[in-house]
């Protein structure tokens, strides 16, 4: 006779637990193809329960291939089922992972998750799932709704300098995915794109996996050094962080930004502008886009990510008027859409002011945090200090010390995440004494003893 242990007071209900008991035997060649099970009528009785849980599991069974009815006959276990499981080993826990949590992390571009506006995107969503019509619901545009790009384009004018039309936005699910696209839009194998170097170690993945040749151009404090791009190249495109180069953080100044659109127009070239994070300037007001300057020759990529959360996933690219329609192509053989529902949510937060209140608080709560990161650097080191003046993050220059792979090492050993700029250079070797340091998503405490941390580091190495 088929035994089954019931339990009647687990939460799991018994036709799902009568199911996989016989799964489970006739899975492990305990129940042998061939073999004939219990009628129904009989397993409920020796059970005590109800015939039709039996029936229902039996259902189940038959409906999966693991049994089958023979008419006038009974049930019976299909052939060729057995199959062994294997039970997860037990893996003992590593020393000192249950303090993971604990560890402090210098990661750059992460917004302070624990301030995202819950209080007002949950009203602006409530009333958005509320009141959408029914299509919303179903499979939207691949360029995005209209009403998060006719918002987009009045913030980012009035906000950035961007001269752009709604259709000319396209809303994508980061930045990543914008540079994804512009594989698609712009690049075959073989191309050549200007980049800076340092710059985004991602964006170069991204952009690499299409085939394309990397030229990387120097940085300074005041961004890539455009008097060092030869004249006689002839890239696919130029990519600049003019408002906050990453990693760096120098801001572009006027006389280059000219030069790279004039060498733009000889080279008859496009420009990609990222500007990921520049909303958070601390001293005066953002800096002016370069699309400004020239609509039609420059791509601007930029993201909700660091502004509000990267679980939203979303963020956008402003294309001039003519690589549109061939980008919605793109767009749809990608991923169809982005999500409507938090398009209309996101829309309807800017249109209220909610976004630029956002910011102006964030704006205060950083630059708090940012103090506190360079006091704490200068408190413990003796150290350059570049990039402070925008964005998430800082880059410390320190002139005595080398970031080697060992080094680093002992300092995550320590609990503490820093990231070397070297990471994200071309050419290396030539910023092997600075490293990220992001700010935004830490509080004054747990900055203050990550740099203690570190130093303590550093006088145990000596």
């Amino acid at each position: 006779m088929l035994w089954i242990p019931v339990e009647r007071s687990s939460a799991k209900p018994l036709i799902q637990q009568i199911y996989e008991h016989i799964r489970a035997q006739i899975l492990s060649g305990s129940l042998q193809g061939g073999a004939q099970l219990p009628s129904t009528r009989e397993l409920a009785a020796n059970l005590h329960i109800s015939r039709n849980v039996v029936l229902e599991a039996y259902d189940q069974l038959q409906a999966e291939g693991y049994i089958e009815s023979r008419p006038a006959s009974g049930t019976y276990v299909a052939e060729g089922i057995h199959f062994e499981l294997r039970t997860p080993a037990f893996v003992p826990a590593v020393a000192g992972s249950q303090t993971q949590n604990n560890h402090i992390d210098f990661r750059s571009g992460l917004p302070a998750l624990d301030l995202f506006p819950r209080k007002q995107w949950s009203q602006i969503a409530q009333y958005v799932y509320a009141n959408a019509e029914p299509e919303v619901f179903g499979y939207d545009n691949p360029e995005g709704r209209m009403e998060l790009r006719t918002a987009l384009a009045r913030y980012l004018q009035r906000t950035r300098g961007v001269s752009c039309r709604p259709a000319q936005i396209l809303i994508l699910a980061g930045a990543a995915q914008a540079f994804s696209l512009l594989n698609s839009l712009l690049i075959s194998h073989g191309d050549e794109i200007i980049i800076e170097d340092p710059t985004n170690h991602e964006v170069q993945l991204i952009l690499s996996s299409s085939g394309a040749q990397l030229l990387p151009i120097p940085v300074d404090e005041r961004g890539m050094q455009t008097d060092l791009i030869p004249p006689s190249k002839r890239p696919r495109f130029i990519l600049v962080t003019p408002s906050h180069q990453f990693p760096l953080g120098g801001i572009l100044p006027i006389q280059r930004r000219l030069q790279l659109l004039q060498f733009a127009r000889t080279a008859n070239c496009y420009m990609v502008e990222d500007d990921y994070d520049s909303e958070f300037r601390y001293t005066g007001s953002p800096i002016s886009s370069l699309q400004g300057l020239e609509p039609e020759r420059v791509i601007y990529v930029g993201t909700f990510s660091k502004i509000l959360s990267p679980a939203l996933r979303l963020g956008y690219i402003v294309l001039p008027e003519v690589l549109v329609e061939h980008a919605h192509s793109i767009k749809r053989l990608m991923d169809l859409h982005s999500p409507s529902l938090e398009q209309l949510i996101l829309a309807r937060f800017i249109e209220s002011g909610g976004l630029e209140r956002h910011i102006v608080r964030m704006k205060r709560i950083y630059q708090k945090r940012r103090r506190v990161l360079v006091n704490a650097l200068k408190q413990h080191f003796l150290v350059e200090i570049l990039g402070d003046a925008t964005g998430l993050h800082l880059v410390a220059r320190f002139p005595s010390m080398n970031f080697t792979p060992e080094i680093i090492a002992t300092i995550e050993r320590s609990g503490v995440h820093v990231y070397p700029v070297e990471h994200h250079t071309i050419v290396k070797g030539q910023h092997s004494n600075e490293i990220i340091l992001g700010y935004s998503h830490l509080s004054p405490a747990q900055i203050e003893q990550g740099i203690a941390q570190i130093k303590l580091t550093q006088a145990h190495r000596e």
